[in-house]
């Protein structure tokens, strides 16, 4: 029991600190539609590498979606 003492005060100071961390605007960092998108690469389905800037940019549009733990075991 008298090892556990440090470890909680570690855990709370840490707590602490995150807390007071300054956080960024969550609306600077939302896109909007027209807005451009950053450079990115991206692992495909078919073990590619896909390069927005190579293979889709002025050529396709492109749409990102996100699933959280779509069709994953959680």
């Amino acid at each position: 029991m008298m090892r556990l003492k440090p470890i909680v005060g570690i855990v709370v100071i840490c707590l602490l600190v995150l807390a007071c961390a300054p956080v960024n605007r969550m609306s600077s960092l939302e896109k909007k539609v027209g807005d451009r998108v950053s450079i990115f690469s991206a692992a495909t389905s078919q073990d590619t590498l896909l390069s927005y800037d190579r293979d889709y940019y002025g050529k396709h549009h492109l749409i990102l979606t996100f699933f959280p733990a779509a069709y994953t075991p959680v």
